[in-house]
């Protein structure tokens, strides 16, 4: 039944996911009178905040994952299993997975989240997300591959829409991705595509709610679109994408962005797990959490991270999907575990925000931090770079990630620009099957550009 683990004479501990919060959990019980066992389905930690420089060229993808086993090695109560989880029953206390059933004392949902595509089935199948490092090779994949096609079409608008990149989400994934875009078009596409006029290279960044980066300060807010409009990134507010088909992103029934590139970072949802009850989980897929992290009507099952819906009279629709709440949950649930195992009552949670920063370019971030404390520009994108290199798992990737980042920033220049698995998209066919269908003109404002706006844009 137990996938060949060790019979062992103290509670077992299973933990679903090595993310952020499952990571930081198993690492905390290293001294603690429990078994430990961490399944995921991945055999790597994911250090998901840069997946986008990974979609953009700046990283490679092993700067940023991590083997699990690696990580835990020496830690005699660790075990892991790589496996999808299929469903939990509640009843037996057992994980059923795709490599066995797994029996748990005590268990630990620490999925994380998923794409959430609002219902929208046209850009679920069709666009493209950043959710793991295969979706960021693939995008890489994706649009280095259009430009290249872009360089044999001989139609304009053809390759207008093959140059064209649209970014939904105006929250940090869809400004990091955005800004990093425009570092691109204006200091690397150059000198690989000269035979291409960057100036038709267009990046729209499209937000249904009134400003960019929702959970930060006004000024943050302000100072990131001042950044992305410097870029010559076309930021459009109060938008939403209704579909994307036939090569077209629709912002209407009638007026659409001819494009072929559609990177969705518009929202998330939690990752439940089938076999939690339906009244312990809520609208966007979260489950329902007490202040110390156990599953509403469960006494051995806990959720931390994202997929945690915990609400307190500070935050009062659930904490923030954010790193730091995840790490300061498992901190907290694996000294609420071993007072649980020692008969003691457990403490509730208390968050204690540190921040929250997001980066646009090159000398270019915003950060808050409590208090009002407010700073943004060359200090903000240093501290940023800071805090995610401290973050990262493993000495070899921090020190990769640091010279990979100060040979851009020095050279201008992004040096993983492989097209190592060409990936196609679902709704487009090969040049043999003739797809494409004819990129019509939208509206003046797309297409073509006003020279004065092109120029400016590539200026910057």
């Amino acid at each position: 039944m137990d996938t060949n683990l060790p019979v062992s004479a103290h509670p077992r501990v299973v933990i679903v996911g090595c993310g952020f919060g499952g990571l930081r959990l198993a690492k905390e019980l290293r001294n603690a009178p429990v078994q430990v066992v961490v399944i995921d389905r991945n055999n790597y930690h994911n250090f998901q905040p840069l997946l986008y420089q990974v979609a953009t060229g700046a990283l490679e993808a092993d700067s940023i994952a991590y083997p699990i086993r690696k990580i835990f090695a020496g830690q005699e109560n660790f075990f892991y299993r790589m496996g999808d989880v299929q469903r939990v029953d509640t009843q037996r206390n057992t994980v059923v997975t795709s490599v066995g059933d797994i029996r748990y004392d005590y268990l630990v949902l620490a999925t994380g989240s998923l794409t959430n595509f609002f219902g929208i089935e046209s850009i679920e199948k069709n666009g493209m997300q950043i959710k793991s490092i295969p979706n960021a090779l693939n995008l890489r994949s994706f649009i280095f591959q259009n430009f290249e096609k872009a360089l044999l079409t001989e139609n304009p608008q053809e390759r207008q829409a093959l140059l064209n990149i649209v970014v939904v989400g105006g929250g940090p994934t869809g400004v990091e991705i955005s800004g990093s875009l425009a570092e691109m078009r204006k200091h690397v596409l150059p000198k690989d595509y000269p035979e291409l006029d960057m100036q038709n290279m267009q990046i729209f960044l499209v937000e249904a709610g009134p400003a960019l980066l929702g959970p930060m300060s006004k000024k943050s807010q302000d100072d990131a679109k001042r950044y992305l409009d410097e870029l010559g990134v076309r930021v459009r507010l109060n938008t939403s994408i209704k579909k994307f088909e036939d090569c077209r992103a629709y912002f209407s029934d009638t007026e659409y962005i001819p494009t072929e590139n559609l990177v969705w970072a518009a929202g998330v949802n939690g990752a439940a797990v089938e076999g939690i009850p339906e009244q312990a989980v809520t609208r966007n897929k979260r489950i329902n959490v007490n202040l110390w992290s156990q599953v509403q009507g469960f006494d051995n099952v806990f959720a931390i991270g994202d997929v945690a819906n915990m609400v307190t009279e500070d935050m009062p629709k659930g904490l923030p999907m954010l790193a730091p709440v995840a790490q300061q949950q498992a901190d907290l649930l694996a000294e609420n575990l071993q007072r649980i195992l020692q008969g003691q009552a457990p403490v509730p949670f208390k968050y204690k925000n540190k921040g929250v920063m997001a980066i646009v370019s090159r000398n270019k971030a915003v950060v808050d931090l409590p208090k009002d404390v407010h700073f943004n520009g060359i200090f903000g994108w240093f501290t940023w770079l800071f805090v995610h290199l401290m973050t990262l798992v493993g000495f070899r990737n921090k020190v990769v990630a640091f010279v990979d980042w100060a040979f851009s920033y020095f050279s201008s220049d992004q040096a993983l620009r492989l097209i190592i698995r060409p990936f196609s998209r679902k709704d487009v066919k090969d040049d043999k099957g003739k797809k494409a269908a004819e990129h019509k003109t939208a509206t003046a404002e797309y297409i073509p550009t006003p020279p004065a706006i092109q120029e400016a844009a590539v200026e910057r």
